[in-house]
């Protein structure tokens, strides 16, 4: 049985990925601090203990704590999946201290923990989102000079080159996963990367949204099974296989291409209202991942239609769990 621990493991892509990992047979041990992670989001790896004992453990602690070695040693896992962090760019402007310190030293406390439990694979949630700072032409591959432009792009590029240290070092076998903007079910309504899910609750309750900027500001959208199945895949490759990898889809969407295709599933027709644009952040990206088919065998399922009219089903449910009411489900 693999031993798997994931760190940031009550997030939205942590507990999708702990359900994954159970659902494959692994033991999991997951870490949160619960910061912005629910519990409630491990309601699934919770009930696979309750009826096999020991094949889910949490704990709740910051990858910042001196114990986190103790739980990392203790475990003896075959793979990390690191996915804590502070991931708000906004954040990170109001205070790169705080930014810093849980992106960089907490990366760096959980190197020094895996390596004095002798652990190989670690595989890193990068920012692709903001890894390349403004390039010109889209989309960008691994081979695009890293130009991270805020504090939160920094700290988690950071984090790339801590772990590239840590192989040239001691050995270990990272693999970095530069992760587009990642979207689905189960994802809060608040929060930097959570533009889908805050217009489709908003839109689904009939409140207007606030677009930043003229509307023409560009991401590509990846969904989250997509996601969980690269950071799986990632951990399955042989430890010959290191390096950064681009998770995405390649294409660009813009935010009033978002509002429309919501609309679109809402029936709904309520133009959005318009704000300044925010202090660090890009206009426009979108990654190509044919790296990640070619190495990991990897390439995105869920295409964006598809996966705004999943995640709006979710909302919708979600928001007013009479399946009765729930209008073109």
């Amino acid at each position: 049985m693999v031993r798997s621990l994931v760190t940031g493991a009550a997030g939205f892509i942590g507990s999708n990925l702990v359900d994954r990992l159970l659902a494959e047979g692994h033991q999991v041990v997951g870490i949160d601090n619960l910061s912005t992670g629910h519990i409630d989001n491990l309601a699934q790896g919770l009930r696979f203990d309750r009826m096999s004992p020991g094949r889910f453990t949490f704990q709740r602690v910051d990858i910042l704590a001196p114990e986190l070695k103790d739980i990392v040693v203790g475990s003896n896992p075959d793979i990390i999946f690191h996915l804590a962090a502070q991931i708000d760019v906004r954040a990170s402007v109001r205070d790169p201290l705080f930014d810093a310190r849980n992106n960089v030293l907490g990366t760096i406390n959980l190197c020094e923990a895996g390596r004095q439990a002798g652990v190989r694979r670690i595989v890193y949630a990068a920012s692709g989102g903001s890894r390349y700072g403004a390039p010109t032409c889209l989309p960008v591959d691994e081979g695009t000079p890293a130009n991270p432009l805020s504090p939160y792009a920094v700290a988690k590029f950071a984090g790339e080159l801590y772990l590239r240290a840590y192989a040239g070092m001691y050995g270990i076998a990272p693999i970095c996963l530069a992760l587009a903007n990642v979207y689905g079910p189960g994802q809060s309504i608040r929060g930097e990367a959570g533009v889908i899910a805050m217009f489709g609750s908003a839109m689904a309750e009939g409140r207007t949204v606030t677009v930043y900027g003229d509307g023409t500001a560009a991401r590509d959208y990846v969904y989250v099974d997509d996601v969980v199945d690269a950071f799986v895949r990632a951990g399955d490759v042989p430890l010959s296989v290191t390096g950064t990898y681009n998770i995405g889809t390649g294409r660009q969407t813009t935010v009033t291409e978002v509002h429309r295709m919501i609309s679109s599933v809402l029936d709904e027709s309520l133009p959005p209202s318009y704000a300044a644009a925010r202090t660090g952040e890009l206009h426009a990206i979108a990654l190509d991942a044919k790296k990640a088919e070619a190495d990991l065998g990897w390439k995105p399922a869920v295409d964006l239609v598809e996966g705004i009219e999943r995640t709006v089903h979710w909302l919708r449910t979600t928001l007013d769990p009479d399946p009765a009411a729930i209008v073109g489900a």
